[in-house]
């Protein structure tokens, strides 16, 4: 019988991400009647204090960041999805965020996809594609549907408490009142070795 060697392959380990919704968390949301709205133009665009800050200790501790966003203005004929990828290109130029995941689709009964948070087609989409452990990652967003989302998609999650006027559905792991402060948790928690 011939001798036959066995290879072992070692796979490299998977990465860790922190997932960020985009308004609210990165940048300013506009506010109406206690509740927040993405900015219409690529003049209301303002990334919110100590963000960059967050983002680049992130970074340091190992973490991809992947934005994930319901946009859903474009799909209801709102806003035009050139003004989002504009506001997407600026975010990027100012931020080391390693990916962009995007919603357009209107919600609202309107439509039936896996993509649009609460449901984790944008995470599940992003850790395929990137090689992400969701199970060493973390979601963090300002509304009940980001924090519904990383539960889904089995990452642990921060929300960030504005005291917008609607509730949580479910118990997020953790509660900060800033990006800075989701860092500090997030960095905390986890152990930093790559």
């Amino acid at each position: 019988m011939p001798y036959v060697a066995r290879v072992n392959i070692v796979k490299p380990p998977r990465r860790r991400a922190v997932f960020l919704d985009r308004d609210g968390v990165i940048n300013r949301s506009v506010l109406h009647q206690g509740l927040p709205y993405p900015p219409a133009t690529l003049a209301e665009f303002e990334i919110l204090p100590g963000v960059p800050a967050a983002c680049a200790r992130l970074k340091q501790a190992g973490f991809l960041l992947v934005v994930a966003t319901n946009q859903p203005d474009v799909g209801r004929g709102t806003v035009a999805q050139s003004v989002v990828e504009a506001i997407h290109a600026q975010l990027m130029e100012q931020l080391p965020v390693d990916r962009v995941e995007v919603c357009f689709h209107p919600g609202r009964g309107e439509s039936d996809c896996d993509c649009r948070k609460p449901r984790p087609g944008m995470l599940l989409r992003a850790a395929r594609e990137l090689e992400i452990d969701l199970a060493r990652s973390w979601m963090v967003g300002d509304r009940w549907r980001d924090i519904d989302c990383g539960h889904a998609a089995g990452c642990r999650t921060v929300f960030i408490d504005y005291g917008y006027a609607e509730s949580l559905r479910q118990k997020p792991d953790f509660s900060a009142g800033n990006l800075a402060a989701a860092a500090d948790i997030i960095c905390g928690e986890t152990n930093t070795q790559p």
